[in-house]
């Protein structure tokens, strides 16, 4: 469209209608500005979330600490992690005390493990606890995170099928198109022996045939719905993953932050003396026992904690009734850090008298070191599992008393500990996931969630969710499985624990060959190669990596599960009204090419030149771009199936609806032109009447595109205001081209009459009727 706006820009210029020339010339550089605005737009906010990501590092260099860029680390740097730090390069450990590195972008785990002298810590992972001195020895793509990010490249995107129907189509037309416009070319030649409006008349007739609103019609619907999705918070980074949305029929879900807060709450107080676990249940108000079970959990915290089960030990400290705290007056003396050996924290508190020493972890390792009896440890371990079956993450606590001058013993086990009770903790479900994940069931599409945690708490989530499953496969399961036993066993099973997350891959292959057109969220390092082989890879942007997001089509910036259900309504509502806007292009399309060739053929004066053509481009472009795409189609949309990967955005039934319009309206402007004609009227007065009809009958026919309901209140009901003021648009300049004189010149008019004016457009406002008429009944969709 661009060369043969040019082209004709040329020939105008050359036979010396130089303002023809330059309005055409106008057009292609607002529309090339406009293009290289949005591009623009789009790398500013991607260039901005990768500097958002990009984490920094404290590094000793010729014996002082300095805040460094981590891309700017290199080999041999000490680097000093403390608490809450992202850990920059590969490194092995020279000091450690209490450190605790969370790894679960590289395992899956999601319980940070504790680290000591020697032991190797990776670029990505987070510093949840104490602190150390790292000697960097990998940088870069040589880093465990790098490595996995240089396997990226083995992995083929496949093709969009919308991208590629375009493409076929578009070609087709274009070749149809060309060689019609160069025997007409001739065939005006030979007859009027004027080859200027012969070049003129070919020009035209390539124009109108061109489908360039094909293409342009997807980028610009894609657009604004990447620009919507922005509104929810979801970034997109490939515009083919709006096509895929409206395709997914399995949504594979992380549990961490996706369908959880990604925040520990304390669920539950349970004493040591407590019988029924229902009456451990926080409240507001706390009992006796319940507050010397809570103060202790916090003496055995971290001052200013960052592992998520201490801080929501130090939040319900803080929420109670009567809040808990430290004394100011107490001195933490001494500590034993979390081991291998043994999971639990101590602290000893000096209290001015003697110390006090309190512990928690694992109810198996602490109520070990209480010396309780067979009868109590086997109620302990009961209530444990009962509240591990439940999904809780689960902690004994007790205490014991340390006189002033008494040695410290080399670990916990020195101590006379009595046990308190139980903390059960959770992060709960997001309030807004049931009803999410209801509307994707009714929609057909099926959740899967894919956790490293334990089982239980997933099948304990997933159970409040509403993700129903025929059991759960963990991570081990996995790996014993051959291929086609996979296949098998992910058609029924929706929930997966204990996965690590390279195996997420071979989970995506699986389904996929299945048929199924999948969706993956992910945030760790090794989800990268999963969410690139998923059709639509979706990135955690709160707590994902770089790597994650630059693998993803889609980043979540607010790490919501809603968010994405709402993208998958979005997809669909996109391609239903992408799919309106082809046909009312097509049908527009119809006229123009009828109304070049028709009066060639019957050797009357042309109705339609370039100029022409370039103004019904300005009426069509907005109306399928901004007219269609603000259609919201909400009602219906996620009660149907997911779209086949294989529909085609224009099936034979849509073609047939928009050559109907196309025709009647070539029909009736072409007749009417021509009675005109008949009648004596100038050939410029004639073409000014006929045109203003052609014009209003397309602008009229956007009101029985918008839906395929044949009852006339629909053709009104919820019309996007934006609709009515490109309608008036419209119209306005239709008046200034056929009604204000030196316009009208240039357009080869001669101003009308207004009652003339007016009748022509009644004539257009009557074709409504025959429109309406010539609507096909609609399609009845069902779930498959």
């Amino acid at each position: 469209m661009f060369l043969l706006l040019i082209a004709a820009g040329v020939v105008y210029f050359l036979i010396g209608d130089r303002f023809e020339a330059m309005v055409l010339t106008g057009f292609v550089l607002v529309i090339m500005a406009i293009t290289i605005f949005q591009q623009r737009r789009t790398d500013n906010a991607l260039t901005a979330l990768r500097e958002m990501s990009s984490p920094r590092a404290l590094v000793l260099r010729d014996g002082q600490l300095q805040r460094v860029a981590g891309r700017e680390i290199v080999r041999g740097d000490l680097l000093i992690l403390e608490e809450g730090d992202r850990v920059p390069a590969d490194g092995e450990l020279l000091s450690a005390h209490d450190l605790a590195i969370d790894e679960s972008m590289l395992t899956g785990e999601s319980i940070a493990l504790p680290k000591s002298v020697a032991d190797t810590v990776y670029a990505g992972t987070l510093v949840t606890q104490g602190q150390g001195t790292l000697r960097v020895h990998a940088i870069g793509h040589h880093t465990e995170m790098g490595r996995i990010g240089k396997s990226l490249e083995q992995i083929v995107l496949p093709s969009s099928p919308l991208r590629d129907e375009m493409t076929r189509l578009t070609q087709k037309i274009a070749a149809v198109g060309g060689s019609l416009a160069l025997i007409l070319v001739l065939a005006y030649w030979l007859a009027r022996d004027n080859l200027p409006e012969a070049i003129l008349a070919g020009i035209a007739l390539a124009m109108s045939l061109l489908p360039q609103e094909f293409p342009v019609i997807m980028i610009i619907f894609f657009a604004f719905a990447a620009r919507r999705l922005g509104k929810l918070d979801v970034l997109t980074r490939r515009l083919d993953a709006i096509e895929t949305l409206g395709e997914t029929s399995v949504l594979c879900v992380d549990k961490t932050g996706t369908l959880t807060q990604n925040q520990m709450q304390v669920i539950a107080l349970h004493p040591a003396h407590g019988i029924e676990l229902a009456q451990s249940m926080v409240g507001s108000r706390l009992t006796p026992a319940q507050q010397t079970l809570l103060h202790h959990a916090l003496l055995a915290s971290e001052i200013a904690p960052h592992d998520a089960m201490e801080k929501a030990i130090h939040r319900l400290a803080g929420e109670v009734e009567q809040p808990l705290r430290i004394d100011p007056a107490w001195q933490l003396t001494h500590e034993y850090e979390l081991s291998p050996q043994l999971p639990a924290m101590t602290h000893a508190w000096h209290n001015g008298e003697s110390h006090v020493v309190a512990i928690k972890g694992a109810p198996e390792s602490v109520s070990a070191l209480c010396k309780l009896n067979a009868e109590q440890q086997a109620l302990i371990n009961q209530h444990a599992m009962q509240l591990a079956e439940r999904g809780l993450r689960v902690l004994g606590v007790a205490r014991a008393d340390h006189g002033n001058g008494d040695a410290w013993p080399a670990s916990p086990h020195g101590f006379s500990f009595a046990w308190l009770g139980l903390i059960a903790l959770a992060d709960p479900l997001r309030a807004e996931v049931p009803a999410a994940i209801a509307q994707c069931r009714q929609a057909g599409i099926r959740i899967v969630m894919i956790t490293g945690d334990h089982p239980r708490t997933a099948l304990a989530i997933a159970r409040e969710a509403g993700i129903s499953s025929a059991g759960v496969l963990t991570g081990s399961d996995l790996e014993q499985l051959p291929p086609p036993e996979l296949a098998n066993a992910v058609r029924d099973v929706n929930v997966f624990a204990r996965v690590k997350p390279q195996q997420k891959l071979a989970l995506v292959e699986a389904l996929k060959q299945q048929g199924d057109v999948v969706a993956m969220t992910g945030d760790g390092v090794n989800d990268a190669p999963a969410l690139k082989a998923a059709h639509i890879g979706v990135a955690m942007g709160q707590r994902g990596t770089d790597v994650a997001r630059e693998a993803a089509a889609l980043v979540l910036l607010r790490d919501d599960f809603n968010s994405i259900v709402q993208a998958i309504r979005l997809g669909r509502r996109t391609f239903a009204n992408m799919r309106q806007a082809m046909i009312y292009t097509l049908a527009v399309h119809i006229p123009v090419v009828g109304l070049s060739l028709l009066p060639v053929i019957f050797g009357l004066p042309l109705l339609l030149t370039p100029l022409h053509i370039a103004f019904l481009e300005l009426v069509i472009d907005p109306a399928c771009s901004i007219v269609f795409e603000a259609e919201h189609h909400d009602s219906a949309l996620m009660q149907q199936a997911p779209r086949r990967p294989d529909e085609p955005l224009l099936a034979l039934r849509d073609a047939m609806q928009a050559i109907s319009y196309g025709v009647l309206t070539t029909g009736v402007t072409f007749l009417a032109y021509a009675v005109l004609l008949d009648l004596g009227r100038p050939g410029h007065s004639a073409a000014a009447l006929a045109f203003v009809l052609m014009v209003v009958a397309n602008t009229v026919l956007i009101l029985p595109s918008r839906t395929r309901e044949r009852q006339w209140r629909a053709l009104w009901q919820g019309i996007p205001s934006v609709s009515l003021v490109i309608m008036l648009a419209t119209l306005a300049g239709l008046w200034i081209v056929t009604q204000f004189a030196p316009v009208a010149a240039a357009f080869r008019f001669i101003p009308l009459d207004y009652a003339e004016w007016l009748l022509a457009v009644a004539g257009g406002l009557a074709m409504l009727l025959l429109f309406q008429m010539a609507k096909l009944p609609p399609k009845n969709s069902t779930l498959r």
